[in-house]
């Protein structure tokens, strides 16, 4: 809905409250204004989760209060799974700090899991903190908010590691959109040969058919994002594949990376601490694969 061009009847109508599940908080604000909302009623959880937090004092951003056991530990993300100390235990974060959520599995608060059984134990963590313990990996990473309090931040599989940091995809898309001449985008990491972690990438849908200014653009994402998450490679496409729960489909745009022998569209790259956008032919994607120009 915030992707559709805003209109001035968007406001023309009777809805005052809406329940959001993980709604995005850089979002919050701005879903709230645009559509003239009173209140937004915020939980997380899951069918097969033994988790839940509902907002039942409506504060901004913020899933709520949870009574059920739970930890928030830190995530490697270019190993994709908890990150464990010397001692071979997990590793809760402290106070605002992003890490995985992960729910405790008791007499109490028991994990019915799946039919099937290999796909059930896949989503259980064992020795977590203590000796025979289990808990449930949620795949969702979160801000620990302190008072019990967690703050949706992006699934596992939507952030990438580049440069040492964590960069979340949907947080770039995010300002991507906000630009003007964007109608909309889709961010992902790729492959570069020598480079530890994954570079960003971004394909981008021009508003209307504009052209982009891409000066303009950097400048933008610039101002808005730290140096590591802006794009390092651009990617402009007519239209953005979708699955059928209306999310951009990225498989297909990851395979192909930033090749321009297997891409048709207009490409791009950024060099470190570049102010510009660099059209990407053969010869300079070769020059980058063979690890002669810093990214």
């Amino acid at each position: 809905m915030l992707n559709r061009p805003a209109s001035p009847s968007e406001r023309d109508h009777r809805v005052r409250r809406v329940m959001g599940v993980g709604l995005r908080p850089e979002l919050w604000d701005i879903f709230q204004e645009r559509f003239g909302l009173r209140t937004i009623y915020e939980m997380y959880g899951a069918t097969e989760m033994n988790l839940v937090w509902t907002n039942v004092m409506n504060l901004p951003r913020t899933c709520g209060r949870s009574l059920y056991p739970f930890a928030v530990v830190r995530f490697d993300v270019e190993l994709g799974e908890p990150a464990r100390g010397a001692d071979g235990r997990m590793i809760r974060v402290r106070k605002g700090e992003v890490g995985l959520c992960i729910s405790q599995v008791t007499e109490q608060f028991r994990f019915i899991g799946y039919t099937d059984r290999e796909a059930t134990e896949r989503k259980l963590l064992r020795d977590v903190f203590a000796p025979g313990d289990v808990w449930v990996n949620s795949g969702d990473l979160v801000r620990d908010q302190g008072f019990r309090h967690v703050q949706f931040i992006d699934r596992v599989g939507d952030t990438f590691r580049w440069k040492s940091e964590n960069v979340s995809t949907t947080e770039v898309e995010r300002v991507l959109n906000a630009h003007p001449a964007v109608a909309e985008s889709t961010v992902y990491g790729v492959e570069v040969p020598d480079h530890p972690g994954r570079a960003g990438m971004a394909a981008v849908v021009p508003a209307d058919g504009r052209n982009l200014d891409l000066d303009g653009l950097l400048a933008h994402l610039s101002r808005e994002l730290p140096d590591y998450a802006v794009p390092v490679f651009l990617r402009i496409v007519a239209t953005l594949e979708t699955t059928g729960t209306f999310k951009n489909r990225k498989v297909t745009l990851q395979a192909e990376g930033f090749d321009p022998a297997k891409i048709a569209d207009p490409l791009y790259a950024r060099r470190h601490g570049g102010d510009r956008y660099e059209a990407l032919t053969a010869p300079f994607a070769d020059e980058i694969r063979a690890g002669r120009v810093r990214l």
